[in-house]
């Protein structure tokens, strides 16, 4: 048991790694003004290309990575969690998302980056511009949303989904702060990388501490265990053998 607890240790201590490095080495080139050119030609293309629909799916989108929307989120999964036994699980979600919080407020005052004035703004924006916390926030709340809620599913193809849905979620809230022209995309880029990081972290910590705890007491944790996937070929085999005839005597 004591090495599932240091695999998962080890495997969230090395994204962490990679991410804040990545995360640096990007900073650097960011700093340095290398990606300067290519941030604005892509700003100015998706300027060329709005239109009236675009724009309002855009701006309806948006708001799904603000700090209300995504509180809100995390409070009704939060509530969820707790209510269904898996307090773990819940304490990690405020954690991951305090951490994200503290730390995208931390790197935007550090690096102190303008916002972008490719085009008029297609919504409101405050802070700096480095890294985004629209796409950070998507990243470690979404993602860890579908993750922990992915964990309860029984079938293979329902967590695929919830997965999908995490990441087209993300995705779209991304493509929006580009679109709106309050966003360079190494901006994005950045807040996408610390906030895989960060959440990559924080799961692997959450499946270390079960881990532990599950040998130390293992009656606390029996819900936090994730769903036995069944199969859909299983489940069906299963069926059929139910509805056959029995054999006459």
């Amino acid at each position: 048991m004591y090495t599932a607890v240091g695999i998962f240790l080890i495997a969230g201590v090395f994204v962490a790694i990679v991410g804040t490095i990545g995360f640096a080495k990007l900073a650097e080139v960011v700093r340095e003004g290398y990606t300067q050119q290519f941030d604005t030609a892509a700003l100015r293309w998706l300027g060329a290309h709005h239109s009236p629909t675009l724009t309002t799916i855009m701006t309806e989108v948006t708001p799904l990575g603000t700090g209300i929307v995504v509180l809100t989120v995390v409070g009704i999964t939060t509530a969820f969690l707790w209510h269904t036994e898996h307090k773990h699980s819940a304490r990690m979600l405020l954690a991951a998302t305090a951490g994200n919080i503290l730390l995208n407020n931390v790197l935007k005052l550090f690096f102190d980056r303008a916002r972008p004035n490719v085009f008029e703004w297609g919504t409101h924006a405050a802070s700096s511009s480095f890294p985004s916390g629209h796409a950070m926030s998507a990243t470690v709340v979404y993602g860890t949303v579908g993750y922990l809620l992915a964990r309860l599913q029984k079938h293979a193809w329902a967590r695929a989904i919830t997965l999908l849905l995490a990441v087209v979620m993300v995705a779209l809230i991304c493509l929006t702060r580009l679109y709106l022209g309050v966003h360079y995309p190494s901006d994005v880029l950045g807040g996408i990388i610390v906030g895989l990081a960060w959440s990559g972290f924080c799961m692997a910590t959450l499946e270390a501490s079960l881990a532990l705890a599950r040998r130390r007491a293992p009656a606390s944790v029996v819900e936090e265990a994730p769903a036995p996937v069944e199969h859909i070929a299983s489940v069906q085999q299963a069926a059929s053998v139910a509805s056959a005839p029995s054999p006459s005597i």
